[in-house]
């Protein structure tokens, strides 16, 4: 087995940020490795991922064309991937652990009843083998795991790596048919029901986040204040979730998102072991609380002991100054 694939996630003609992040980390498994790196672009309409795709340091690109992989559906995708590498051999195929890329690996490490190893922070070559490092036991323990045999299924967790840069390199694609026809494709995409406005949290580079200590809805507002003066994306607690006082799709923790921004700003939050293992990751923590007990000040790297809903708009007022 030889050769190193990334599966390019892509939308509109554009390559998604975690698929660049995980083409860096490619380029540097397929040197270790002494072998080549493939990208794999599947979708309608992605002559620009293509061109991208090469341009980020890809050596190859198989690419597939074809409207029944327009939009994301992985028994569309998946015999497409596992009959490729039944072709051709991979030894390593990457992907970013996405809902999507995870949805992907499993199905392909299924298939191809192959090894994944998922969720990794780090990646390395040691020996000839691909190692990689992710968090155990709600991020209290680091683990380096790695295959034995067979292809290795590697997903890497976004914001864990610097994205690739432009090389100018160009190429030309080596096209192939879909792997399963429409007709027999079980699910039918039929629409999406957009949202207007706001920063994805597993996208953001900065989130505030808040916590138990708001106090309830209206608490939340001093934290969205200074998210948008940041141009971040608001996070909360699990105990603030289900409270009501913010929805679902905000919550950062282990039953929540993982994330991992350059700037993570923690108000009102104790820090259960169940949030750090959601946010521990953060390249710099800051912590607003009352208890300067709290176990989150023991993780962050900055701490503020007071009353957030008078730190919070001083903050804000001066980011307002110093960012016009």
């Amino acid at each position: 087995m030889s050769g190193v694939w990334v599966w390019i996630e892509n939308s509109d003609g554009a390559m998604s940020a975690i698929s660049s992040e995980v083409l860096g980390a490619a380029r540097g498994v397929a040197d270790g490795l002494g072998q080549p790196l493939t990208a794999l672009v599947l979708g309608q309409n992605v002559g620009t991922v293509v061109d991208a795709a090469f341009d980020l340091g890809a050596d190859a690109v198989l690419g597939c064309d074809d409207a029944s992989l327009a939009n994301f559906r992985v028994e569309a995708y998946g015999p497409l991937v596992v009959k490729l590498a039944q072709e051709k051999g991979p030894a390593v195929i990457m992907a970013g652990a996405s809902v999507r890329g995870r949805d992907l690996a499993a199905w392909v490490a299924a298939d191809l009843d192959a090894g994944l190893a998922g969720d990794g922070t780090a990646v390395a070559v040691e020996d000839g083998t691909v190692k990689l490092t992710r968090s155990v036991y709600a991020s209290k323990l680091l683990a380096t795991v790695f295959v034995t045999e067979s292809t290795q299924v590697v997903t890497l967790r976004s914001r864990a790596f610097p994205q690739a840069e432009s090389t100018g390199k160009t190429g030309t694609a080596e096209w192939v048919s879909p792997a399963v026809a429409e007709d027999d494709i079980p699910t039918k995409v039929v629409g999406f029901a957009g949202k207007e406005g706001g920063v994805s949290l597993t996208d953001a580079s900065i989130i505030v986040s808040g916590g138990r200590g708001v106090g309830g809805p209206e608490g939340f507002e001093p934290v969205r204040e200074l998210a948008e003066v940041l141009g971040g994306a608001v996070g909360a607690s699990r105990a603030a979730v289900d409270a009501g006082w913010i929805p679902y799709e905000h919550q950062v923790g282990q039953t929540g998102k993982t994330v991992s921004p350059d700037l993570y700003i923690a108000n009102g939050i104790s820090g259960a072991i169940q949030h750090q293992a959601g946010m521990r990751t953060s390249k710099i923590i800051v912590a607003v609380n009352k208890d300067a007990d709290a176990p989150i000040f023991k993780l962050a790297h900055y701490g503020i002991v007071g009353d957030l809903f008078k730190v919070l708009p001083a903050l804000t007022a001066e980011f307002k100054k110093r960012l016009g």
